[in-house]
């Protein structure tokens, strides 16, 4: 039942003329100072999670659509980021800063949070966050980030894009 056009809402964070694919990397800021840079091929060694789910949207659609991915759980032990999880909340942000969500602990490691690299069995197009986006079906989609450049972890609430405008920071389902 996943659709085989998945709907394309918003471009926020999609737009820097000096974005690269071969050039991105995942950076992970550690609470001790350090970084973690990953790239895709390496994320795609983990183990892959799919995902059919019925997205919903603030704004009234939803969708049943088909991901894949790693699920952000496996991403946390592979790379060994379990004192990370201790902090109340992780932030995602775009290699462009545009965009960014603030995510409480608990939704970010629920069982179906995904890294998606993949779409309809395909690898992510540009319009859909191209190569990594936030897949978590226990919130609408506003908190989906596209394009993920930076996670970091935090007892601070993170700034998040469209609380900014309004609307709740939490934006569950």
């Amino acid at each position: 039942m996943a659709a085989k056009k998945v709907r394309v809402n918003s471009n926020i964070g999609l737009h820097d003329a000096n974005f690269s694919l071969e050039k991105w990397s995942l950076f992970v800021r550690k609470n001790d100072g350090s970084n973690l840079q990953i790239s895709l091929s390496e994320l795609m060694t983990l183990p892959k999670t799919e995902i059919v789910y019925d997205f919903k949207c603030v704004e009234g659609w939803d969708q049943i659509s088909h991901w894949g991915g790693v699920k952000f759980s496996d991403f946390i032990s592979h790379y060994k980021l379990e004192d990370e999880t201790r902090f109340q909340y992780a932030g995602f942000v775009t290699p462009d800063k545009k965009y960014y969500v603030g995510l409480d602990m608990p939704s970010a490691m629920h069982p179906q949070t995904l890294l998606a690299y993949e779409v309809n069995d395909q690898l992510l197009p540009i319009e859909h966050g191209q190569p990594l986006r936030l897949i978590i079906p226990v919130k609408y989609g506003i908190k989906n980030l596209k394009r993920i450049g930076t996670i970091s972890f935090s007892n601070v609430r993170p700034p998040d894009y469209w609380a900014e405008q309004g609307y709740d920071y939490y934006s569950g389902l």
